[in-house]
């Protein structure tokens, strides 16, 4: 089974590697690493930086994938968790203590964990197709984003704040610890429980699953609030990062992003089997691409079309059949061994199978010719 999830895992980890020799190419400082007012700087610490909210939303979507299920609402939860920690500091008057940042950054995951729930009920308790459900809440959510911050930009000065997503510890930015802790967390959840394998166990067969006992409901309300708080955790870091809040804008199209990258980790959208390394090397992919249209200046205007044909060729690279196509012209030269039917030596590709008649008279017959 290692050995299986390792092959799976080589295709994104070849793919990544070429994006950053790329990078490296146009750029040769891109892998120059230097510290500057105790934190590190440079190409490969701002992917980590900047890719965090992708990867703790792709997190929380690999779980409701495995389960069959997509989150549309996650750029919308973004926008609501990022508006309710910044009207929460502006109505302190844009408290500069650590106590009212706490509070803001509370109010922000406990909204966004409801908003994940209120997916869950819709989905699992209603029965309500997910794409529908989620759905729902993508549209309502950006309006009730809007509606928390009055149709405006809200910008506050809070540093504390702002220490969220521009502070660091021991050099290395709070964003990339707070990534590392909850994919160490969440490996240690599913992996080291019997929680993944029941996850699993739903998503590939889910009447089987409550057949043998298996409560898929709760299973998929603890999903989609899961992925809810993680995106309610990612609006938090990109509007400390911008110390602002956009209704409008923030985390806008992250939700297919994030579906992209657990699809390129290998997690497929049928359900069933994840990955959880697949989907950090998915994101840590759709954030160098990003990158990388910067880095190589290519035109605003091209940009889309570039990432489009990146992703097409790393969806063909990970296709079985494809590869499969690719490789048949250097395997047609080589004639298939027949097994050995009667008595004496076992024929091999030097021997020539051509069909002849028997003594029988039967046409078509094989016979083996030395």
């Amino acid at each position: 089974m290692r050995s299986a999830q390792t092959r799976r895992l080589a295709w994104p980890l070849l793919v990544l590697a070429g994006l950053l020799v790329a990078n490296l190419a146009a750029t040769p400082g891109f892998f120059e690493i230097s510290v500057k007012g105790g934190r590190l700087y440079g190409s490969l610490v701002d992917i980590l930086h900047f890719g965090t909210p992708l990867l703790l939303i792709s997190l929380g979507m690999t779980l409701v994938i495995a389960l069959r299920g997509i989150d549309l609402s996650v750029g919308a939860v973004v926008a609501v968790a990022g508006a309710l920690a910044c009207e929460t500091i502006a109505a302190a008057g844009g408290g500069q203590g650590s106590a009212v940042t706490a509070a803001a950054v509370a109010v922000a995951l406990g909204a966004s964990a409801l908003l994940g729930l209120w997916n869950g009920f819709l989905v699992s308790v209603l029965r309500i197709q997910p794409i529908v459900a989620t759905l729902i809440l993508m549209v309502a959510g950006r309006g009730l984003a809007q509606l928390i911050t009055g149709g405006q930009i809200t910008t506050v000065r809070s540093e504390p704040y702002r220490e969220i997503a521009a502070g660091s510890l021991a050099a290395v930015p709070f964003t990339v610890i707070v990534a590392a802790t909850t994919v160490l967390l969440m490996w240690l959840l599913v992996r080291r429980t019997a929680l993944g394998l029941l996850i699993e166990a739903v998503g590939g067969n889910a009447e089987a699953g409550r057949l043998a006992g298996i409560r898929a409901t709760g299973l998929s309300v603890a999903a989609y609030t899961f992925c809810g708080l993680c995106a309610g955790l990612a609006g938090v870091i990109i509007s400390a990062n911008t110390g602002s809040a956009d209704g409008n804008n923030a985390g806008l199209w992250i939700e297919l992003d994030a579906i992209l990258a657990v699809v390129i980790g290998g997690t497929l959208l049928t359900g069933g089997r994840f990955s959880i390394a697949g989907t950090v090397l998915g994101a840590l992919i759709v954030q160098t691409l990003s990158t990388t249209v910067y880095t190589m200046g290519v035109p605003p205007e091209s940009a889309l079309v570039f990432k489009a044909i990146v992703v097409f060729l790393v969806c063909l690279l990970q296709s079985p059949r494809f590869r499969a196509q690719v490789a048949s012209p250097f395997r047609r030269g080589r004639r298939p061994v027949r097994a050995r039917t009667g008595p004496g030596p076992a024929p091999t590709e030097e021997d020539d199978v051509t069909p002849t008649a028997t003594s029988a008279g039967t046409p078509g017959a094989p016979e083996v010719q030395r």
